[in-house]
């Protein structure tokens, strides 16, 4: 474990999980993370025509542009390659086909350059994404919401994390991009749903809310989607539209709202000792060996569905509410980048924590796996059961 980073770490990160091959350089240091590079390929034509991401093609791109989009990330940071301290790559969770594209590229630098291999989770590299914009100290709450993911989590440091809650069927931005399929909006669906939604009065449509008789921190979208794809079907004017898109975006914020209060209440009983966040604290010296916050009540929004504005103003009245200081990656960060990669990397590294070259690419990984294991979302139903 390094006590004290007298001398930078420079890490290389690559992130192929979905539909976007990226590549960064970030610095770790004394000070914080800086990044100096960030390349992102984004597949968003190719799989347009689909409505969604095709794994096989999304695999086939990531071959294609893997070297090309490290190469220029290199260029970018203006160092060499003697210059990085290691390559840090995802290996899971995500679609395998790619995650084995950007996680081999690593490997084959990381063994022709000698060099330190770490294979990163790729929700670890959003837990910690906020960290590429401020010095935001840890333990922290976080609410990483994304396509693909929607948890709850306490977070004690990098490899340390629990997890409050998760979605128990489909994601929020699973959602947002399914209902907005549905309406004809195209693909990606979510951005394109909230502009809609700027233009309508939700208040037309009565959708349905998930999971009532429960006080726990889960969350369940199969039913909002389900019921606003049959309304969409019922739109015959584009203002239909956008009052059923903003009735959308209203009911996806509001129960992440509901779940992320229950959250933090259940945080702040577990942690008597945190204090209301001060922002003036940021602009003074920290006691030695401490990082400013770190005895505050923090919390931190991570994933594409961050860069929502509606649903980053909820939750930044939610936490003011609470007393917690109210984080967010900058948006070039929320969505899927390597520089998160590369940051969770650095940190693992700092730590002495490195992996061996036959790291497996996993589909899955839970952040959590004690949890996961101990109390599955999905229970074991025979050979037809689900599998999570």
């Amino acid at each position: 474990m390094v006590e004290n980073l007298a001398e930078s770490l420079v890490v290389l990160g690559l992130e192929t999980s979905c539909d976007e091959t990226a590549a960064s350089v970030v610095r770790l240091g004394p000070d914080g993370a800086t990044v100096l590079s960030s390349v992102i390929h984004s597949q968003i034509d190719e799989h347009a025509a689909y409505g969604g991401v095709v794994p096989e093609i999304a695999a086939r791109s990531h071959v294609e542009m893997i070297d090309t989009v490290t190469r220029q990330a290199m260029e970018q940071s203006g160092l060499g390659w003697d210059d990085l301290s290691a390559v840090a790559a995802t290996a899971g969770p995500g679609l395998v086909g790619g995650v084995m594209v950007g996680l081999s590229y690593g490997k084959a630098v990381a063994l022709a350059r000698d060099l330190p291999l770490l294979a990163v989770n790729h929700l670890e590299g959003h837990a910690v994404s906020a960290r590429l914009g401020a010095e935001t100290a840890y333990p922290f709450l976080l609410l990483l919401v994304s396509g693909g993911h929607c948890q709850l989590l306490e977070v004690r440091g990098i490899g340390d994390m629990s997890r409050l809650g998760t979605t128990i069927d489909d994601a929020a931005g699973e959602a947002f991009d399914k209902i907005a399929k549905a309406m004809g909006l195209g693909y990606p669906g979510g951005p394109a749903l909230e502009k809609l939604a700027a233009k309508g009065d939700g208040s037309r449509f009565d959708l349905p809310r998930a999971l009532l008789g429960r006080k726990d921190c889960d969350f369940s979208f199969s039913g909002l989607k389900t019921a606003a794809s049959r309304l969409a079907a019922t739109c015959e004017t584009e203002q239909d539209k956008a009052d059923l898109a903003d009735a959308v975006q209203k009911a996806i914020a509001r129960q992440l709202k509901e779940r992320t209060e229950r959250a933090m209440k259940a945080y702040l009983e577990s942690h008597p000792e945190l204090v209301p966040y001060d922002p003036s604290s940021l602009k003074q010296p920290s006691p030695a060996g401490e990082k400013v916050g770190t005895k505050q009540r923090l919390f931190v929004v991570a994933g594409g569905v961050a860069a929502n504005k509606t649903i980053r103003q909820t939750l930044t009245d939610l936490a003011t509410k609470y007393g917690f200081g109210f984080f967010a990656p900058p948006l070039a960060f929320c969505t899927d980048n390597a520089a998160m990669i590369a940051l969770a990397g650095a940190e693992r590294l700092e730590k002495g924590w490195v992996s061996d070259l036959d790291a497996v690419a996993r589909p899955r990984w839970p952040l959590d796996e004690a949890r996961a294991m101990g109390d599955p979302v999905h229970k074991k139903q025979g050979r037809k059961g689900a599998k999570a």
